[in-house]
């Protein structure tokens, strides 16, 4: 029976990826490693292994002990700084036996730093919005007369590794951005853009050697408690919607392509309206399927389980469609302390009762 490592269990988007595993035909062995004891108790995963945050001393060598004592098949991780880390000693892993389904490490490093996909997609002629690094004050003053909308306002980041919208801030007035860059100590780290709209879409994407292999459309409405977060993104998805549309799937082919001229394992394409209705990326979630992956599993695509059929068995899915394969209108809805509902607007409306 093969084992498979999943990294950051116990956490909501490592999670959604255990649980799509165990939900497969085949059925492996599932270990979950992480640096969090109280979330790893909630997993579940078959065992559960303690190591150390990926930026810490001694990750590598509690990792590569539980590889060698383990012997995991696969490995797999749900987070950006795990996802870079383990990267860059991807060679020592295979070493012990165990697999990686990973893009190149100069992919890694170009999705996980935001400008770094920024320059990317502007240079291959995606449609983003204008970025500038901010250095110093000067560079912030710029930014708001450079990028300014209507009413002044611009969009400020953290372009260090880290996803949920990271350091994320609208705003138009200068001395809150300044004293904001300076609480995340960020000069030479924040990124300012032009502001897009609140209605966005991902395309999550399995490649391999540079062929797609499936892919799946989804809208985002609305984030959860995302009205007690300054930007008012939480990076966790409320309600999800499967959806169909030939330009998101084109400009996120055309993103992916900027960074990696042969795609291989996950890209998730996030993607933000512009005023005009354009979609335009603002990253890629590299070598990780998002938050609410089970939603697609549940739905009929399960998406775990083909990156590992490939990774592991080099077997490849038959699907009818390999683009957006599931139907539109499928909703997933998502609260604090309660099961996740997989459902349609239609059966919502049916259920409550509406003045």
């Amino acid at each position: 029976m093969s084992k498979i490592l999943i990294a950051g269990a116990g956490g909501a988007p490592s999670e959604g990826v255990i649980n799509s595993i165990l939900r497969g035909r085949r059925k492996e062995t599932v270990l979950g490693m992480g640096a969090e004891p109280t979330d790893l108790a909630l997993s579940s995963a078959h065992k559960k292994l303690y190591v150390p945050y990926a930026n810490a001393e001694g990750y590598k060598r509690r990792l590569l002990q539980i590889l060698e004592t383990e012997k995991p098949d696969l490995i797999h991780f749900q987070n950006d700084l795990e996802i870079y880390h383990a990267s860059l000693i991807r060679e020592e892993i295979k070493a012990t036996g165990t697999n990686i389904f990973m893009p190149e490490h100069d992919v890694i490093d170009r999705c996980v730093h935001k400008y770094k996909s920024y320059l990317a997609f502007r240079e291959s002629g995606v449609p983003v919005p204008e970025n500038m690094m901010i250095n110093n004050e000067e560079d912030l003053r710029d930014a708001f007369a450079k990028l300014g909308d209507e009413d002044g306002k611009i969009w400020l980041r953290s372009a260090s590794i880290g996803g949920g919208g990271k350091g994320a801030i609208p705003t138009s007035d200068f001395s809150l951005a300044k004293s904001w860059i300076e609480h995340y100590a960020g000069w030479g780290d924040f990124v300012a853009a032009s502001m897009l709209t609140s209605k966005t879409v991902t395309w999550l994407s399995i490649w391999h050697q540079g062929k797609l292999v499936v892919a799946q459309s989804r809208e985002r409405r609305g984030w959860t408690h995302g009205n007690r977060s300054i930007s008012g993104v939480t990076g966790v998805t409320k309600v999800g919607v499967t959806c169909e549309d030939e330009e998101v799937t084109e400009i996120a082919i055309a993103a992916i392509k900027a960074v990696s001229s042969k795609p291989h394992g996950i890209f998730g394409v996030d993607m933000a309206y512009d005023k005009n209705g354009v979609p335009n990326p603002t990253e890629i979630n590299i070598s990780r399927f998002f938050t609410t992956v089970l939603f697609f599993t549940e739905a009929g695509l399960n998406l775990p389980e083909i990156f590992k059929d490939i990774a592991l068995y080099n077997e490849f899915p038959k699907l009818d469609k390999k683009i957006n394969p599931l139907p539109s209108g499928l909703l997933w809805l998502r609260g604090m302390d309660v099961a996740p509902c997989l459902t349609t607007e239609e059966a919502v409306r049916q259920e409550i009762n509406f003045p």
